[in-house]
């Protein structure tokens, strides 16, 4: 697994280098082409043949040259290499080649790089090219089937790799669509949770200094902390969007079930009832999932104090085998006809991000409104192993 993974890495880091430097990648193609096409002047001839010569070498690598430039007009390299090649099948008796390397490299490349007319116009060319080559070489049928085929094999390679970048373009665009998501969930959570709590203080401030004047007190420290804390988090994620760069922000970890009676309680210093209670073993989960039941926690209480005009609010989790059940009840006023925020749709989307469901309606009796989400849990060695360790301590 170690040698695969660096193997990988060393793959990944090589296409990047490629990625950024397509000059050097193409200088590179062609000096490896060169080499290729040296090999027949190099290896010693028959007595029957010509001997190779300085222009005939010269020539070759007048047809390798174009290659450098095969990414920026791939059609007109394609042109450059056919004359070269014909003027030296034509003006000098020079070695002939294994393979028509600069034409397969040039094919290629249109293949993967030029749109519909550029591939259709080469297509043309090479159905006249590939037969004329063929004829002045050894006319023989057996040459132009494989000929045929090398360069039928050079275009659909072709194809075959821009459909590949086509289909990683897509996903990088896919998971940059989901990771916006994710974050404009979590800033939506952060922000407005924090917000409301710190207007419904201001709110009842006024009336505070009046009549109570130590409520007020405490109400004003509660909005500094809750401030406070929301720029943290604020903070935090603004980091994770930072592209490089010096100064970003340390990655904090995500909150989780042990956060949510802090959360409570700073929900109840809004002047809300809330309780907040178990039921079952209370094991650990994964991370992921103790995170969105949290902020479904966190943002069902938000609109509980948003919106609900509640007295008060209950917060219970069910751990059931396989399962974690998330319920929040107020006793509030109950949705509008056809109501539904962000916040609502945000805890469905959560839910359903990890295969479970959430339902909203009226609460108990047809009074007030509840928010029920169901999570699977997923066992792994790790949770089991923190769960065996609670309750043997319990």
């Amino acid at each position: 697994m170690g040698i695969r993974g660096d193997v990988r890495g060393a793959w990944e880091r090589t296409r990047s280098w490629g990625t950024a430097n397509p000059w050097a990648v193409d200088i590179g193609i062609a000096l490896l082409v060169q080499a290729a096409m040296t090999m027949p002047f190099v290896v010693p001839r028959g007595p029957e043949l010509e001997p190779a010569t300085w222009p005939a070498y010269g020539l070759t690598t007048l047809t390798v040259v174009p290659l450098v430039w095969r990414r920026r007009a791939p059609l007109a390299v394609l042109l450059a290499i056919l004359a070269a090649s014909s003027l030296y099948r034509l003006a000098l008796e020079g070695p002939g080649q294994p393979l028509p390397y600069t034409g397969l490299v040039s094919v290629y490349t249109v293949a993967v790089l030029s749109p519909a007319w550029k591939r259709l116009a080469t297509a043309g060319l090479m159905l006249v090219a590939v037969p004329v080559s063929v004829w002045l070489n050894t006319q023989s049928a057996r040459e132009l089937t494989f000929s045929l085929f090398v360069f039928v094999a050079a275009y659909v390679f072709g194809r075959l790799q821009d459909a590949r970048q086509r289909a990683h373009r897509i996903e990088a665009e896919q998971a940059a669509a989901r990771e916006r998501a994710r974050i404009a969930r979590e800033m939506h959570d952060i922000l407005s949770h924090a917000v409301s709590l710190m207007i419904v203080q201001a709110e009842a401030g006024p009336v505070a200094v009046r009549a109570a004047p130590a409520r007020a007190e405490a109400a004003f420290e509660a909005i500094s902390e809750t401030g406070r804390e929301a720029m943290a988090q604020l903070r935090h994620m603004l980091g994770l969007l930072r592209e490089g760069g010096e100064g970003t922000a340390p990655r904090e970890p995500q909150p989780d079930l042990g956060g949510i009676p802090d959360l409570v309680e700073r929900v109840r210093s809004s002047g809300l009832s809330v309780t907040y209670e178990t039921e079952g073993g209370v094991r650990a989960l994964p991370a992921a999932t103790g995170a969105s039941a949290y902020r479904i926690v966190q943002e069902a209480l938000t609109n509980v104090v948003k919106h609900a005009h509640a007295r008060t609010a209950d917060v219970r989790l069910a751990y059931r085998e396989g399962a974690l059940g998330v319920t929040v009840t107020d006793d509030g006023r109950g949705p509008r006809p056809g109501a539904g925020g962000h916040g609502l749709v945000g805890i469905r989307e959560r839910a359903a991000a990890h295969g479970g469901t959430a339902a909203t309606g009226p609460g108990p009796g047809g009074r007030g409104f509840e928010v029920r989400v169901l999570l699977p849990v997923p066992t792994t060695p790790e949770t089991a192993k923190t769960t065996r360790t609670a309750e043997a301590e319990r």
